[in-house]
């Protein structure tokens, strides 16, 4: 149902990035308060064409291409792609990074320094005395005044790994400064887990968090409905100006109960991260002759209940979901890797005699 090869098995060591858990916040509707990042914005261009979302973190090492001495160093990043679906359609990609900001004194005088960090795609890696073919794929100049994460966008990369079938040789990311008196490196750009020169190392736990990470918004091929930001959850509602009388609805007729999925009582607490569980409700109750308006039932189930009130061997209508909505799941899957995805037909809306 949920698209895996096989049961998930999350190792001990894997780890959710902050981004993840705030998209699916944000995609939730949950409080703007719950945000681990509350300057993110929802990317309503990126979902727009997508029902899966998933992220990977760069192979644990990082190489510095070989380039002029006076040039800032470049470093290549190679993400494993392998485990995205042959069918799986990725319409947009990212790179984000994470920059902290200069401390104060380290800067000339009465000055701010800036940087540029470019994003390459490695088209052909270095060998045999020649430099690493690269392919601009973004830019950006940043002011380090404040620490924050910076997104970039890689979808032609991605798109030719992919889609195109094109060998993967990695991302390569340089930060350039834009003053003369600026050292060059950007040191403030976390991108290994001691940043060079002198930067402090980072446990594990903490470079988890600001780790390089690449992030794919796809389509299964399932369903319609992409991902949308849902409205934010209002812990009370106001009630309609106008209430209308309605027909009673007795209670062993056809109608729609609570059903809680407690994602722990089924063992699937262990791989799928949020939600906890889902209200799925389901439909039960009869379907009696002659059928109510309010039953939601079809031509064919009435016919069927008046053939069913002169003829017993033929069996009523049955109460069934007439109407069912999607929510988002964040899991891991079987590699390891988090996956935030809309799952259609999860939740019953309404229930009808059919």
């Amino acid at each position: 149902m949920f698209g895996l090869r096989r049961r998930p098995q999350p190792s001990r060591t894997a780890l959710v990035p902050a981004y993840m858990l705030d998209l699916y916040r944000l995609q939730s509707g949950e409080d703007q308060e719950k945000l681990l990042d509350l300057s993110l914005q929802y990317p309503e261009k990126s979902t727009s064409r997508a029902n899966t979302v998933r992220s990977f973190h760069h192979e644990e090492h990082l190489e510095a291409l070989p380039g002029p001495p006076q040039q800032a160093p470049r470093l290549r990043f190679v993400f494993n792609l392998s485990s995205v679906p042959a069918h799986e359609a990725i319409s947009s990609a990212e790179l984000r990074l994470f920059r902290q900001a200069v401390p104060d004194g380290a800067e000339a005088p009465g000055e701010r320094p800036s940087h540029r960090i470019n994003v390459y795609e490695v088209m052909k890696p270095a060998g045999g005395g020649r430099e690493a073919a690269l392919r601009l794929l973004d830019t950006r100049r940043v002011q380090p005044d404040v620490s924050r994460w910076e997104s970039f966008d890689v979808s032609p990369a991605v798109a030719r790994w992919t889609a195109g079938g094109q060998p993967n040789h990695g991302l390569a990311v340089e930060v350039l400064p834009l003053q003369p008196w600026a050292a060059p490196g950007g040191g403030h750009v976390r991108v290994s887990r001691s940043v060079p020169p002198g930067g402090a190392h980072l446990d594990a736990a903490a470079w988890a968090r600001l780790r390089p990470l690449l992030v794919t918004f796809s389509h299964d091929g399932r369903g319609r409905a992409p991902l949308t930001r849902r409205p934010r959850r209002s812990s009370s509602s106001s009630p309609p100006k106008h209430a209308h009388p309605r027909p009673r609805k007795s209670k062993k007729h056809c109608r729609r109960h609570a059903l809680y999925v407690d994602f722990s009582d089924v063992g699937w607490n262990d791989w799928i991260v949020a939600p906890p569980g889902y209200q799925a409700y389901y439909c039960q109750g009869d379907c009696p002759f002659p059928l109510a308006d309010h039953l939601n039932s079809t031509n064919h189930a009435i016919v069927q209940t008046l053939v069913n009130s002169v003829n017993a061997s033929i069996p009523k209508a049955c109460c069934v979901p007439t109407e069912l909505s999607a929510i988002s799941m964040l899991y891991l899957d079987e590699y390891d890797k988090v996956v935030l995805k809309n799952y259609q037909e999860m939740v019953v809306e309404g229930c009808g005699c059919r």
